[in-house]
């Protein structure tokens, strides 16, 4: 167990953090399905376009969010984005 009031106080905003990124990861993770579900990649029909645009424009903007924190990788985020837009433009077609 921590000793120094410095290292308490670390251990604290660990807790913090920990517990702000998880709950940012579990929201873009909530938008990342919806997106997913809208495009019809869960075994469910895809529904119509405009709809599948709106839900992928803000899971980019959520991803987006939580990579510019730190919480996920960038590139992580670049390959989904890049995956439901390309699965967006095939409903498109």
């Amino acid at each position: 167990m921590a000793d120094h009031k410095n290292s308490k106080k670390a251990i604290r905003q660990t807790e913090r953090r920990t517990g702000v990124n998880r709950d940012r990861l579990s929201r873009m993770r909530t938008f990342v399905k919806s997106a997913e579900k809208a495009l019809g990649m869960h075994s469910a029909p895809a529904s119509d376009f405009d709809k599948a645009k709106a839900a992928v424009v803000a899971a980019e903007s959520a991803m987006m969010r939580v990579a510019k924190t730190g919480i996920i990788h960038k590139n992580f985020v670049s390959r989904k984005v890049s995956r439901l837009v390309a699965r967006l433009k095939a409903i498109a077609s």
